[in-house]
């Protein structure tokens, strides 16, 4: 493997643990009753953002 596919798969593992990350977070937030705080709708934007991401992965077939 090149060092550029190493640093893509580094990169992609990344951005899957902050997409999990981010959910989890929200889920926690959602069973406490703070689904509509700021910081929950900030998480919301993180999420798509990520969501985003791993689609564009994977419409080019690199996922």
């Amino acid at each position: 493997m090149s060092e550029r596919e190493e640093k893509f798969e580094k990169m992609l593992q990344a951005i899957q643990k902050e997409y999990d990350d981010t959910v989890s977070k929200m889920e926690k937030m959602k069973v406490e009753g703070k689904s509509k705080t700021v910081t929950y709708k900030q998480l919301m934007s993180t999420k798509l953002m990520l969501q985003n991401m791993l689609s564009r992965y994977e419409i080019y077939g690199l996922m």
